[in-house]
């Protein structure tokens, strides 16, 4: 076996000529030097600091070198990728710099403007919507009436003639908060009543009854909630709005007259409305309020060339419920009926705000979007 080839010289390695190890290194500083960006330092430092760069394969050479050779050229290597390495960090510091000068003067921001600049902002519909309706009954003589809207079980059903087995108290339409007395330690045992989220506004009108003088004449809006998934047309969410008129002598003429001047107000003059007979535990009779769509008034019914979206070409669309209060919800609240009488109405703001104003997509409504709200104006 012949000895070690111990004679061997590096310089006989092209790539580790002292002359092919300066000529790479001052390619580099030059390149370096000749960025003018970041982009074309970043291309720089792959071809002349990357793993496939002159410096880079120079160094892989030093691995076939025997022992007595290596230090030597790893010094000389090392020392040029070790310049090749500084150089490009201080033009990077020196770019970086150039760039944060150049986006303070081009991207500045004058904060000296003058302020209405800033897009207005727009108070939402709903509000908007919610208070229209209340001046138009509160220029009838209405008072406007709040409640709270964790409501007790009796305020909210027992009350307005809903028994216990009422399907509208089970867990699929109602939010409970405390179960009734005795059962899994709930509400307070002396009223025997669970509590709920309130999922009507007719807890308000049952309040109004007790602490308020006869006659009584209150509009209240406000917030209910029922279990119902969030999509196009529901909401577990919304807002209603009722009314509630007790006096001698009221009439289902005197709830005609009413909502009549309501929709005529709120909607147009000209519109004709209709009730049908309907039920509602509190109210006997009962009716649905219809009124002519204010958009086709009721041409697409007779003309199918041209459909209607608003009332989806029926000619008539559907407000609320109506009717003549239940003695038995008089009794309730410590109401004679045989002396006193009453009619109540209620419908949903975001339903109305649907066919007003053509919104096809409930979600819109609760999602916050300025987008969405903008477009209804800064009306007060």
């Amino acid at each position: 076996m012949s000895a070690p080839n111990k004679s061997y010289d590096p310089v006989e390695v092209e790539a580790l000529k002292p002359e092919e190890i300066d000529r790479a290194r001052e390619q580099a500083l030059a390149a370096v030097a000749a960025a003018g960006d970041l982009d074309e330092l970043r291309e720089v430092k792959s071809a002349h600091a990357g793993d496939r760069s002159p410096l880079a394969l120079a160094n892989r050479e030093i691995g076939a070198l025997p022992p007595h050779a290596k230090a030597e050229a790893g010094k000389r290597v090392g020392q040029a990728r070790g310049a090749v390495g500084k150089a490009l960090k201080i033009r990077q510091e020196e770019l970086e710099r150039e760039r944060d000068e150049r986006v303070l003067v081009e991207e500045a921001v004058d904060v000296t403007l003058p302020y209405d600049r800033t897009p207005a902002g727009a108070r939402h519909p709903l509000t908007t919507l919610s208070e229209r309706i209340e001046d138009v009954f509160t220029a009838m003589g209405y008072e406007v009436a709040e409640g709270p809207e964790v409501e007790a079980e009796w305020f909210n059903f027992d009350a307005l003639n809903l028994g216990p087995d009422h399907p509208a108290r089970t867990m699929q339409d109602t939010f409970f908060v405390e179960s009734p007395a005795g059962e899994q330690g709930g509400a307070d045992p002396e009223s025997g009543s669970g509590v709920v989220l309130r999922t009507h506004t007719s807890p308000v009108q049952i309040r109004s009854l007790l602490e308020r003088e006869l006659p009584v004449y209150v509009i209240c809006p406000g917030r209910v909630y029922r279990t119902d998934e969030l999509d196009a047309t529901h909401t577990p969410v919304f807002s209603q709005v009722e009314l509630l008129a007790v006096d001698e002598g009221l009439t289902m003429a005197d709830l005609r007259g009413t909502l009549d001047h309501m929709v005529r107000t709120l909607f147009g003059e000209g519109l004709a409305t209709r009730l049908r007979p309907s039920y509602f535990p509190f109210t006997e009779p009962s009716a649905e309020l219809d009124m002519v769509c204010f958009v086709c008034r009721g041409d697409s019914v007779h003309n199918p060339e041209r459909p209607c979206r608003t009332c989806s070409s029926e000619g008539w669309i559907e407000l609320g419920g109506c009717g003549m209060v239940n003695p038995r919800v008089l009794r309730a609240c410590g109401v004679d009926p045989e002396r006193y009488s009453g009619f109540a109405f209620g419908f949903g703001i975001e339903r109305m705000l649907m066919f007003r104003h053509s919104v096809e997509d409930m979600r819109d409504m609760v999602e916050g979007d300025a987008r969405f709200t903008r477009p209804f104006g800064m009306e007060i």
